[in-house]
């Protein structure tokens, strides 16, 4: 969903840092070669996303979602040293490309790539947070968000991708998919547990903070 005229947006990219020749080389790949592209996150997303992570500075990243690796690069760049990123997608189809991209960026030591059913290993993953970034099936949103919390670090942050679903969160008659982003936007409204920030960037991003004790 564009928020911003043409012109507006070629201004944020125009000062928005570059992403570096093996990001734009992806980003061009996914386009000539996967089905639905413009999941990937691109230049101004993936350098938010960039930039959050190192503030943040996190030792452990769960990312669910991988698509073609695109925002798990990005995230990566904030990791202190001997982090580690874990990715999780549950399309196997994807996984060469992919992983020749995490060596093309050179952070495949950095990242754990898995294949499967998130909400299964999520249970099974033996790591405390600093950070989650949710953008898989929008069915599973609060699904996702209750596994991971309790894995959060007081202090640590999720990101959630897609929270305006194109601006069908405010339209009548809502579809399945649009009715779970809403759920999820309410239920994270009400968790006095967090602090939460919506933001109108490309398709929505809500930042969520684990209160500390």
């Amino acid at each position: 969903m564009d928020f911003l005229s043409e012109g507006l947006q070629q201004y944020i990219e125009k000062h928005t840092q570059n992403e570096g020749d093996v990001l734009k080389a992806l980003e061009r790949e996914t386009y000539l070669k996967v089905l639905m592209p413009t999941m990937v996150s691109g230049h101004v997303q993936g350098q938010t996303l960039r930039m959050l992570s190192k503030m943040i500075n996190p030792q452990y990243i769960l990312e669910i979602g991988t698509f073609t690796g695109y925002s798990a690069i990005c995230l990566a760049d904030g990791l202190q040293a001997g982090g580690k990123l874990i990715t999780l997608d549950i399309n196997e189809e994807l996984e060469t490309m992919v992983r020749s991209y995490f060596k093309k960026a050179g952070i495949e030591d950095k990242i754990e790539y898995k294949i499967g059913n998130a909400a299964d290993i999520i249970p099974k993953l033996d790591y405390t947070f600093d950070l989650v970034f949710i953008d898989a099936d929008k069915e599973n949103y609060s699904r996702y968000y209750d596994l991971v919390l309790p894995k959060l670090k007081a202090g640590g942050y999720i990101i959630a991708d897609n929270v305006l679903w194109s601006g069908k969160v405010v339209a009548p008659n809502p579809d399945e998919s649009t009715k779970a982003i809403m759920a999820f936007n309410d239920k994270v409204q009400a968790d006095t547990r967090v602090d939460n920030i919506m933001i109108p960037q490309r398709d929505g991003i809500m930042v969520i903070r684990k209160k500390e004790n």
